[in-house]
């Protein structure tokens, strides 16, 4: 008799000796005995539990009768009361849990092979009546080409066709009537045979020798045919036989030979047999080896492993022998229990991870040396945390899961992960053995424990209040992980890992799926299981295991996207307790697992730092000089409409990079003071760095089209006032507009500043940093177009004589600034860029060295070079010795001394461009507009 109880079956049920297995023993054993005295057929104190088994959890307990059937309507009532009873106890059984059941052997044969028509035959009991069917793990069998139904009034015999791994399983025969009466078999599908013969093609020179073949197979009598009594077969040793087979020099014909398996039936399988072919040569080879064959310079071919494990090895011909240079041999114990997982049933995962657990430690140093056994042992946690999914794992079970995981994470295994973890592979072993332990770890057993190994520590806590908090007892760990708001009673597994950060790969869902050089795994990683409970807040505190790197990004392990991902969780102000450094605090809306990922970008150095801080200085003493120089001239260098506008932009050009360079200040003091930057200090600073960078661009791009308007446009007329308006509108209007929208589409999810060491706009999340780069790149652009469009034009179209040569001195100063300070504006940034994508020292020291160094650029283009505004400041510094006489001269022309005029008239007779005569321009017009023909030269 079995009985079925909804829940799902614990692992701890297949030991009679454990305290689960007694109480539901007993309670069950009570309440059938309690129910079952009343019917008269039912001998007293005759039941016993035999066992439990997976799917939910079926008991299967015996009894003795006298005539009655337990199909009879007296033992179908008994077992109503006893499911309520048990109901009452706790257990959740259903009125029809009940059904007659007995383990037959269903199967034809006692082993199925890949590919065989598998035939179970069910004969019907005499004093069962019913209709039969089939079902395979519980699942109706309906007929196809797959399965195929032979039914008699006695007996069923179902025929599965080309079997495989899929098709194991259990099966069951039932007959449905009150109490269904069912016969039921665990049918287990043979491995597939793997012959290794090595190179299947052989070549030898054709000499007196012996030669050997060797072939292997796990599980498998195998034997070589033909033989001759010549030819030598040595005994089976692990699964190898060796075929010694001696060459004439008389005979240089071919000689094939086949390793197949004994099994008769096997033989006509592809996979029962395998040939290798002697070709025999009479020329000489450099390499030779009478087990893998004779051979040229740099030929390639492929043998056998060594004894005791499974796989193969490729060598190469170099310097006249063979040199391996490809192994992928795996232990035979490993292979051995990997076989074993394929029909892989619940009940059978404690005995299959203990055997695992012993292998592992008995071959450590072989295991960590070797990346496909890692691989292998990988794939076998893998399977296990898999069928494990409908079952409660125990604390025996987990240990013996994580003694193996930590001996595969260990420091001896980096070489193989390193293979194993190479772009060109598309395995993703370190993703599978996460992926693995995430998923044992959901179906462990309700009750408090720790599991401490070397690598691995695991805190299985069942809370009883509302507030978790736990600190990682591992050697050089203390990793803090908190849960503010959880409910009382609450399973919760928290799993810390120090050295995976040797083994996962560093790739994020922003490079392609391609590990990054640029990124480490920089702490501990922690996986966090909440059992059937929505966290909406977890907090952890990290180590810093490189304290050299820098730009702390909080994230967790996204399967789908197979990356890195940082949704959901953002880094935090660490608030230290006593002398502890060297932390990083992550906060997160769910669970799964952790890690940070931090960069080399961020590099401290003292050479950049005194760049850094010396350029800014002499950059705003240059930006305040050029203001001061500015305010003195600004009367007699403003008499014309071209001459003002040239000089409106550069006094804005200063103000906006001024007042940049001392939010910079402020933001680099905010960066220092706390990492990571905060959000409600560090934004005010970056939207008003944003906005001044802007500004400076723009207004770059005012001076670049009032260049272009005077001298392309020259029909052209227009004011000063609207040309002010214009200026103004895009000179901080737009900077305005996009630093307004950079905030708002990215103040939601708070990525608009930059996690990672730095007071400026984020990248890596939001790529708000666009919003700066693209406007600037692009202004640069247009400003190198208008300098060739200006070029052009003068060159093709002539010079006419000037009538007023100091609007023309105005337009030569203009082209001067946006020839040389556009590409220096254009060249600090696109170097800002390569700081983005390159630890390269050089890259961060020359962005350094011109970011910094933009104001004195302005001072020396914008203002030194004007020799007008040199004379003109000259004159004005020189007033103080004049006589009073001389103070009285007017000076709205700017300076009248006869230097000035013979500096301007050098000027003329340098170069002279005839521009344009244009009626438009004529004397007519008002004291602000520009003459009918410009004539200007280089100043």
């Amino acid at each position: 008799m079995s009985m079925k109880i909804n829940e799902d079956f614990d692992i701890s049920l297949n030991d009679s000796t454990t305290p689960k297995y007694d109480d539901y023993a007993r309670k069950i054993q009570l309440a059938i005995e309690e129910n079952y005295k009343t019917v008269p057929a039912y001998k007293k104190d005759s039941v016993r539990v035999t066992g439990f088994r997976p799917g939910s959890i079926i008991a299967d307990y015996q009894i003795s009768a006298t005539t009655s059937s337990p199909n009879s309507p007296e033992f179908a009532d008994a077992n109503k009361k006893v499911a309520s009873t048990l109901r009452d106890e706790g257990f959740p059984v259903d009125l029809n849990a009940f059904v007659q059941s007995e383990q037959k052997k269903l199967s034809t044969a006692d082993k199925w092979y890949f590919w065989q028509n598998m035939t179970l035959t069910c004969k019907r009991p005499d004093s069962v009546v019913g209709t039969m069917r089939w079902t395979v793990n519980d699942q109706p069998i309906s007929i196809n080409d797959k399965y195929h139904i032979i039914s008699s009034p006695d007996s069923s015999t179902l025929i599965v066709k080309k079997i495989d791994v899929n098709n194991r399983g259990r099966y069951a025969c039932v007959i449905d009537r009150d109490l269904p009466y069912i016969q039921w078999q665990d049918i287990v599908i043979e491995p597939l045979p793997n012959i290794i013969v090595g190179e299947d093609k052989r070549t030898f020179q054709c000499t007196e020798k012996t030669v050997e073949l060797t072939c292997c197979a796990t599980k498998y009598d195998i034997e070589w045919i033909p033989t001759t009594a010549a030819d030598q077969v040595t005994s089976p040793d692990n699964g190898c036989i060796t075929l010694k087979h001696k060459i004439g020099s008389a005979d240089c014909s071919s000689e094939s030979f086949t390793c197949q398996l004994k099994i008769l039936a096997l033989q006509n399988f592809s996979y029962g047999w395998s040939t290798v072919t002697i070709q025999k040569e009479k020329e000489e080879f450099p390499c030779k080896n009478t087990t893998l064959g004779d051979g040229k310079d740099l030929a390639i071919l492929t043998g056998t492993c060594e004894k005791g494990k499974e796989g193969t090895i490729t060598y190469q011909c170099i310097s006249s022998k063979w040199s391996e240079i490809n192994r992928d041999c795996i232990l035979q114990v490993i292979k051995n229990i990997e076989n074993k997982v394929e029909n892989l049933v619940p009940q059978d995962i404690p005995l299959v991870v203990a055997e695992l657990s012993i292998a592992t430690k008995n071959n450590t140093e072989e295991i960590t040396q070797s990346s496909g056994t890692v691989q292998t042992i990988v794939e076998i946690l893998l399977r296990v945390s898999v069928v494990s999914q409908n079952i409660i794992i125990n604390r025996p079970v987990m240990e013996d899961f994580l003694k193996t995981v930590d001996i595969l994470v260990s420091t001896s295994a980096n070489n193989a992960w390193t293979y194993l973890n190479n772009d060109s592979r598309t395995d993703n072993t370190s993703t599978a053995l996460l992926s693995a332990i995430e998923k044992i770890s959901s179906r462990l057993t309700d009750s408090n424990f720790r599991i401490n190994e070397t690598y691995i520590e695991l805190n299985r806590t069942v809370t009883n209040s509302t507030f978790y908090s736990g600190i990682s007892s591992l050697p050089n760990s203390t990793t803090e992980i908190q849960i503010p708001q959880i409910p009382v009673s609450t399973p919760i597994t928290i799993i810390v890992f120090t050295s995976l950060d040797n083994i996962l790969p560093t790739r994020d869902t922003s490079n392609n799926g391609n590990s990054k050089s640029d990124v480490r795994i920089n702490g501990d990683v922690v996986v966090v299981k909440v059992d059937n409970k929505t966290i909406n807040n977890i907090s952890f505190a990290f180590d810093i295991t490189n304290q050299s790197l820098g730009n702390p990004q909080c994230v967790f392990w996204n399967f789908t996207l197979d990356a890195w991902d940082s949704t959901g969780c953002k880094v935090k102000p660490y608030i230290s307790k006593g002398n502890e450094t060297g932390k990083i605090s992550c906060e997160c809306s769910h669970t799964t697992s952790f890690s940070i990922l931090m960069s080399p970008f961020s590099i401290k150095h003292l050479a950049l730092a005194i760049i850094t801080y010396i350029g800014v200085s002499v950059s705003m003493a240059s930006l305040i000089l050029c203001l001061i120089i500015e305010i003195i001239v600004w009367n007699s260098m403003t008499r014309n409409d071209t001459s003002y506008m040239r000089h409106v932009s550069i006094v804005n050009i200063a103000v906006s990079l001024l007042i940049a360079n001392v939010c910079f200040i402020i933001g680099a003091a905010i960066a220092e003071s706390e990492q990571p930057t905060s959000v409600g200090r560090c934004s005010p600073v970056v939207f008003f760095i944003h906005f001044f960078y802007l500004a400076l661009f723009f207004w770059m791009l005012m001076s670049a089209l009032l260049l272009f308007y005077r001298t392309v446009m020259v029909l052209s007329q227009m004011s000063r006032a609207k040309m002010m308006a214009i200026a103004f509108i895009v000179g901080y209007g737009a900077p305005l507009l996009i630093a307004a929208i950079t905030v708002a589409s990215t103040a939601g999810p708070q990525n608009y500043i930059s996690k990672r060491n730095a007071c400026w706009l984020n990248w890596y999340e939001s790529k708000a940093l666009l919003a700066f780069v693209i406007p600037a790149l692009t202004i640069v652009a247009i400003n190198l177009v208008v300098l060739i469009v200006v070029l052009y034009k003068m060159l093709r179209r002539g010079v006419g004589a000037a009538t007023q040569p100091d609007e023309k001195h105005a337009l030569v100063v203009i082209a001067r600034c946006v020839a040389f300070l556009t590409p220096i504006f254009g060249l600090t940034w696109g170097f800002g860029i390569g700081t983005m994508v390159s630890r390269d020292f050089g890259i961060h020291v020359v962005f350094a060295l011109l970011n910094s160094l933009q104001g004195f650029f302005i001072l020396v283009f914008g203002t030194l070079l004007d020799s007008k505004i040199r004379d003109a400041l000259a004159g004005r510094l020189s007033l103080r010795n004049l006589t009073s006489s001389n103070r009285t001269r007017s000076t709205s022309a700017g300076p009248s001394s006869s230097s000035g005029l013979g500096l301007f008239q050098r000027i003329r007779r340098r170069n002279m461009y005839n521009i344009s005569e244009a009626s438009a321009f004529s004397a007519a017009t008002s004291s602000h507009s520009s003459s009918g023909s410009d004539t200007f030269g280089n100043a």
